[in-house]
Order: structure tokens, then C-alpha cells, then sequence
């Protein structure tokens, strides 16, 4: 698959794309392939631009919708958005099991300790509050989950479903007993809601999931 099969949305701006399972958003020190190289060598080569930046990240093994800007001035002002709270994130999740409330807000406290996050139910020194929201729905005696997430924190949703003993399919770092391929668990970003940092209009990005993804429950 191409780069370019990749985007949901472009303009003279912004450039949103469906990160596939397995890439990683930013290069590391194993020099694994990522997503913004390849945003970077796409703009250079259709617009012979110098300049893109992403502006969330999304764990290796999610896929899901990624932002980017293409205009060095409104880096701050996408980030800003994201500090305020003021972009809806919605993600998509499948578990074995059920939580024992159908649909409800998770609330932990947490922090990260050595590449893990680490949750508790009071606060604890140099926790933060995590937060989301959520709904479920029974479907083919899998649980399939809607969720809104209310804070970024590293890995928080992994963590959170972990907590409640609902392990994303595939997620063996947090708890899934269930190996589904490697470098993928069955979470995706779905959508982001925003303000455009140049018409001010309010815009929603939606990702479909993957033939992979949907082939879960079978």
C-alpha cells in the first residue's frame, strides 16, 4: 500500500491519514519505518514542500487517524487544541470479556514507569488524572467498545480496559491472553474532531477499520 492510499484528508494545511497496525508515528533508534518519513518524503515529492509535523502520536500496534499540518504556524495552534482538550478523540476497541457496567467513565490516576503505564485508584505522586468515556455492545459473544477519550496519557486506554479486567484482543503487554498478529491489537482511532487552525471551521475525520480489524470476531 502507498502513502498516498493513506489519507482520509488533505488541503493546503493539513494532511490526515489511517495509520496502519505495526508503524510507528515517529522514527526511533532502531530506525523502524514510520509514518511521518513517509508524510515527509509525500509532501516533498507532490509539492516540493519542506515542512510537515504531526500532532498526536498513536501506539505501534493501533491503527487509526493521524493529523498533521503542513504549515509551520499552526503547529501551536493544533497543539493548543490538543492541550485545551478541545479535540474529540473516539476510538474503537474489542475485548473477550464484558465490563461490569455497560457503559460508564473510567478514572484513574497514572504514570508511567519504565515504558508501562501504571494505574491506581487514588492519587499517588506524579499521577495525573486519565479519563474516558465509554459504551459497549455484545456482538458474536465479543465485546465491542465506542469510547471517548477525555485525557492522552501514554498507553491510557490499554491500560484502563486492563484495569476493569477487559484486555484488548491482542494486547499481551496489558493483559490479553489472546494472540492475534504481531504488532497489532484490536484498537483504532476512529475519529478526531477539531477547529481547521485557518477557517476556524469545526472538522471530523473518520478512519475505517481494517479488513484485519473486522475479521476479529469471525
Amino acid at each position: 500500500m502507498e502513502f498516498k492510499d493513506l489519507i482520509l484528508f488533505e488541503d493546503e494545511t493539513l494532511l490526515v491519514v489511517n495509520k496502519p497496525n505495526g508503524l510507528m508515528v515517529e522514527p526511533d533508534r532502531n530506525n523502524h519505518p514510520n509514518l511521518l518519513d513517509f508524510a515527509r518524503k509525500y509532501v516533498h515529492s507532490k509539492y516540493n514542500a519542506p515542512y510537515v509535523q504531526h500532532l498526536h502520536r498513536l501506539d505501534r500496534p493501533t491503527s487509526g487517524v493521524v493529523l498533521f499540518t503542513k504549515k509551520r504556524e499552526c503547529l501551536n495552534i493544533l497543539s493548543n487544541q490538543f492541550a485545551e482538550r478541545k479535540v474529540e478523540k473516539i476510538y474503537v476497541a474489542i475485548s473477550n470479556q464484558f465490563p461490569s457496567i455497560k457503559e460508564g467513565k473510567l478514572i484513574h490516576w497514572h504514570r508511567k514507569e519504565k515504558k508501562k503505564a501504571k494505574l491506581y485508584t487514588e492519587p499517588v505522586l506524579h499521577a495525573e488524572e486519565a479519563a474516558l468515556e465509554y459504551k459497549t455492545e455484545n456482538i458474536y459473544n465479543k465485546c465491542f467498545w465506542t469510547i471517548i477519550l477525555k485525557t492522552g496519557k501514554y498507553h491510557q486506554i490499554r491500560a484502563q480496559l486492563q484495569f476493569i479486567n477487559c484486555s484488548i484482543i491482542g494486547d499481551t503487554e496489558y493483559g490479553s491472553d489472546t494472540l492475534f498478529e504481531d504488532n497489532f491489537i484490536a484498537l483504532h482511532a476512529k475519529s478526531l474532531e477539531f477547529t481547521h487552525p485557518v477557517s476556524h471551521e469545526s472538522i471530523t475525520i473518520t478512519a475505517p477499520t481494517s479488513d484485519r480489524f473486522n475479521k476479529i470476531p469471525a
